[in-house]
């Protein structure tokens, strides 16, 4: 394959993750809350954003390849683990916002990322200490998030419990 049929293919994923994104934001309420936004305003930022980036993309492998672009060197490859413990936390997340609650979802994305990014640096640590640190963190900052959207902003986000605190 061309590095330019690459490029476009880039150009053209950024177009489909835009249009899926605007297909699901189409589901969601529009109702005008807080400030005069609804929920839906922040996917449709993000949509228009994805569908610009793509669009802007494909023009650009279109008219000589994305410029500036280094050549990578012949030993540099992605590194997969970590691709693959990203893609777990955000699958995970994803697949039991519902069940967990927001905040224990989220407080694993984290854990599970951090291990990807941990591992792309080398540091392999897979000691339970690390582990329950990075879960810890994760619950530090899920939590504060999602009592500021639940009862300083009214947003309903997945709870573990009815009471609107957990």
């Amino acid at each position: 394959m061309s590095q330019r049929t690459a490029q476009t293919l880039v150009g053209l994923a950024a177009l489909a993750a835009g249009g899926l994104l605007a297909w699901g934001a189409t589901g969601i309420p529009a109702d005008a809350g807080y400030a005069g936004v609804g929920p839906n305003f922040l996917p449709w930022v993000v949509t228009l954003a994805l569908l610009a980036c793509g669009g802007w993309l494909i023009y650009e492998a279109a008219t000589g390849g994305f410029r500036d672009l280094d050549v990578p060197d012949e030993g540099e490859r992605g590194f997969w683990p970590g691709f693959v413990w990203v893609s777990a936390g955000l699958l995970a997340n994803a697949v039991l916002i519902e069940r967990l609650g927001f905040i224990l979802s989220c407080a694993l994305c984290f854990m599970l990322a951090v291990r990807g990014f941990k591992a792309a640096e080398g540091r392999r640590d897979r000691s339970l200490r690390s582990f329950v640190t990075d879960l810890l963190i994760g619950l530090a900052i899920a939590a504060p998030v999602y009592w500021m959207f639940t009862q300083g902003l009214a947003i309903n986000l997945p709870g573990l419990t009815g009471t609107g605190w957990l």
